[in-house]
């Protein structure tokens, strides 16, 4: 009876032994992963000056579970120099119908031509408006802003729903925000591909790049917030 107790306790030794060991390499591997990811995504942050791409939002809200999908095109500069660490955000929805917002630094202006309206005013306080331009905001942070600012996991490896590879990362901020986190896929070449906020109501904004032009010639001029005469302009 002794010798069947010491050998169940060596048996169960060795089994939480290799339960512990391999939940230690588990985490080592991920951290390996995240480093790998924040690494590469520094890399895009630094030499990215520009992109077009198209662009798909999807709003669910939760407590009445309804879903929303806007689809059109989007032209982005990231903070820099020259834009003077400013972001413009400029982005033509098309489907299903036709908007558009424009977003420099944590200001906003959605026109809306159908309505002969305009309505400005800043991210920060924006329930809905501004909330693509803040979620393509990741794309214009470093490394470091990151690691500062957000508690970041490694998630896992998924595909988009294109079929692109990626790796999924969660951020928790860690100073009081109107979201409670924030998820992004990021593509081998470090480029954040979808971003998903989740509100504190549990409400969700996902933003999907497709088609992506890097680096491409923007003019100045189509982040001008100008609007036709007679437009009424709202406050956000």
């Amino acid at each position: 009876m002794k010798n069947s107790r010491n050998t169940f306790r060596s048996v169960f030794s060795v089994f939480a032994l290799a339960f512990i060991f391999g939940v230690v390499g588990a985490a080592d591997s991920h951290a390996q992963v995240l480093k790998e990811v924040l690494d590469r995504m520094d890399g895009n942050y630094k030499s990215l000056s520009s992109f077009k791409s198209t662009v798909t939002m999807v709003k669910f809200n939760e407590q009445i579970g309804s879903r929303d999908t806007t689809e059109g095109t989007t032209s982005y500069l990231p903070k820099s120099a020259k834009t003077r660490n400013t972001m413009y955000v400029r982005i033509d929805w098309t489907k299903p119908v036709n908007e558009s917002i424009i977003v420099i630094g944590d200001k906003y202006q959605l026109y809306r031509p159908k309505l002969g309206q305009a309505i400005q005013g800043t991210t920060s306080q924006a329930k809905n408006s501004g909330s693509a331009g803040g979620a393509l905001a990741f794309i214009s942070m470093s490394k470091s802003q990151l690691q500062t600012n957000y508690d970041v996991k490694f998630v896992g490896q998924e595909g988009l729903s294109d079929g692109s590879p990626t790796w999924h990362i969660l951020m928790t901020p860690k100073a009081a925000s109107s979201y409670k986190t924030a998820e992004l896929w990021v593509d081998v070449n470090g480029m954040p591909r979808q971003a998903k906020i989740t509100e504190k109501n549990d409400d969700t904004t996902t933003v999907l790049l497709t088609n992506i032009e890097k680096n491409a010639v923007i003019n100045a001029a189509a982040f001008s917030m100008a609007v036709p005469a007679g437009t009424k302009i709202v406050k956000g």
